[in-house]
């Protein structure tokens, strides 16, 4: 009998392979960073093979470490930075150009004409998205239209777009498949999440040809097998869902009012409404949280685009660090005395705001301002951001939406100091997991499901532990102090914007 699943957790900045445990524990973990590319301010590229190789290499890796097989796995599950976008030769597997980051804000000025000329509100109903350069539809088209020839070749059904599950998938089997799950699907900008269908009028809208789409199918479903050359034998492929909607199924947020967040190079929480699309009032998007046997639940999500990045800034930019865990330790460190306030708006600010347009700014420095201040206000701003997106999630669901503790995954989550921050400025519970892999152990679950390797959802769920519990302990109106300097800072950003 198989022993493990192999979960793949192609990321912003890292590719990783893990092999789970049917208890969820992980028995193998391997891990290699993805190189980032910035033609010029405001773009983020990835090179396609570098996703790849990276994503095989650790592959291979993970099977040499446990001293196993093809055999050995059960099946294998996908997730993966979202709205990341590559087109691809058919025949070759090789991309047309280099993969445009969920970050990159280069189709600003086209998504800024389109809401000018009304689109707006269709885009809103049918996808349940902003028209905002984050999602992948204006990325498809600047590819067509920069790379000679793209355009006419898409239509003749010589090209494939995917975001990174479903380039992944066409080079594990081969070619062979061409698909995606709903989650991934839903971030398109293309995709009617009510119909659970590419969207005629919307391709229109963008210029995205529908020869170039992939099929749609559930998160837990047969999605072929690889290619027997990459592992010594097929390994079939039964989960894929995008890395914030896995670590919703690995958190077990199976039921409606379940909040959880996680915290990467971006911070992302969702809010699961159940079966019934909730048509946000608040700037957050309405999304598909999971689709399990053509069942689609749904969520309510808020995209921070900056949270560990921002620790990244410390260490790379300032250089005031030399590990993110030194973060930590300096921000304990700061004068509290001292409303030292950072908007990281590196790359434009995310929900509940959509201002690409938007940079970072300090506010309330002093001569008496350090590195210490500085790494408070880096991880205090990830809090502030959190509380935005809450209080709109709130606000849109009210009496349903404030769900009174927040479930946290992600590296960020390691530190102490962030998560109490957070619970303070919350005014709410976080309640970080033993098992602080969620978004891998969503991806393995959706796989595992699939093949009776893992129980159904509420047995599943029954299985979530907890490792601590933050509580908030900031008085009220110190609390309410913070938070008014955040959101006056913000104020100041945006007014200039």
């Amino acid at each position: 009998m198989a022993a493990y699943i192999l979960a793949i957790d192609q990321g912003t900045t890292s590719s990783r392979a893990l092999l789970v445990r049917r208890d969820g524990t992980i028995a193998a973990l391997a891990q290699e960073e993805l190189p980032q590319h910035f033609p010029t301010s405001g773009e983020v590229e990835q090179e396609a093979e570098d996703i790849w190789n990276t994503v095989l290499a650790c592959c291979r890796a993970v099977l040499r470490q446990a001293g196993a097989g093809a055999s050995d796995i059960a099946a294998i599950g996908i997730t993966n930075q979202r709205e990341t976008t590559l087109v691809w030769e058919r025949a070759t597997g090789r991309a047309i150009h280099r993969a445009i980051v969920w970050q990159d804000r280069r189709t600003a000025d086209t998504c800024a004409r389109l809401e000018g000329e009304g689109h707006g509100a269709l885009v809103r109903a049918r996808t349940g998205l902003l028209i905002d350069p984050y999602f992948s539809a204006t990325k498809i088209a600047h590819i067509l239209d920069k790379v000679p020839g793209a355009r006419a070749r898409a239509e003749k059904g010589e090209l494939a777009f995917g975001t990174v599950d479903s380039f992944l998938l066409f080079r594990l089997t081969g070619g062979r498949v061409h698909a995606t799950d709903a989650t991934n699907a839903s971030r398109t900008m293309l995709f009617d999440i009510h119909t659970g269908a590419w969207d005629d009028e919307l391709l229109a809208l963008f210029g995205v040809p529908r020869a170039l789409l992939p099929e749609v199918r559930d998160c837990a479903a047969e999605f072929g097998a690889t290619d027997p050359e990459l592992f010594g034998a097929p390994i079939p492929v039964r989960g894929m869902a995008g890395d914030q909607q896995a670590a919703m199924v690995g958190q077990a947020c199976f039921q409606p009012g379940m909040v959880k967040s996680t915290y990467g190079t971006g911070c992302f929480a969702l809010l699961n409404t159940g079966e019934t699309p909730v048509a946000s009032r608040h700037r957050l998007i309405t999304t598909i949280a999971y689709q399990i046997d053509g069942r689609r639940t749904y969520a309510l999500e808020g995209s921070i685009f900056v949270a560990g990045a921002a620790v990244q800034w410390l260490r790379d930019g300032l250089k005031i660090i030399s590990h993110a865990a030194e973060s930590d330790r300096l921000a304990a460190e700061a004068d509290e005395g001292q409303d030292v306030i950072l908007v990281p708006a590196f790359v434009g600010l995310g929900a509940p705001y959509w201002r690409p347009q938007v940079r970072g700014a300090l506010f309330g420095l002093t001569r008496a301002t350090g590195p210490a201040e500085l790494a408070r206000a880096a991880l205090e701003a990830v809090c502030f951001q959190t509380c935005d997106l809450i209080d709109a999630m709130h606000a849109d669901w009210p009496g349903q939406g404030g769900a009174t503790v927040l479930r946290v995954d992600g590296g960020m989550t390691r530190s102490d100091f962030t998560m109490q921050r957070l619970a303070d400025l919350l005014g709410a519970a976080v309640d970080r997991p033993a098992e602080a892999e969620a978004t891998v152990l969503g991806a393995a679950y959706l796989a595992g499901l699939q093949c009776g390797f893992f129980p159904p959802p509420d047995i599943f769920a029954q299985g979530w532990r907890l490792e601590r519990r933050f509580v908030p302990a900031m008085p009220a109106q110190v609390r309410a102090a913070r938070l008014a300097a955040w959101r006056s800072a913000v104020g100041c950003l945006i007014g200039r914007d």
